[in-house]
């Protein structure tokens, strides 16, 4: 059971960082001039959506944290 929560943990800190540069590689080709419809730069749609990506992965990776604990605690 440990082995199991120790790859979901790591899969979800890797989902962690692959959010985090997507972000950032959006924030680093900001481009104002490429706007969508509500007049908003693309890019910042995109960062908007993988800093909440981001954060969803990083609480699921804090809670199978505290569920490695107490079982280990357990034990």
């Amino acid at each position: 059971m440990t082995i199991l929560l120790v790859l979901l943990i790591i899969g979800a800190a890797g989902a962690v960082a692959f959010a985090l540069i997507r972000g950032l590689h959006a924030f680093a080709n900001l481009r104002p001039a490429d706007v969508d419809e509500a007049g908003l730069p693309k890019s910042l749609t995109v960062q908007n959506k993988m800093m909440f990506a981001r954060v969803k992965w990083q609480a699921i990776t804090i809670v199978l944290l505290a569920v490695l604990v107490v079982i280990a605690g357990s034990q």
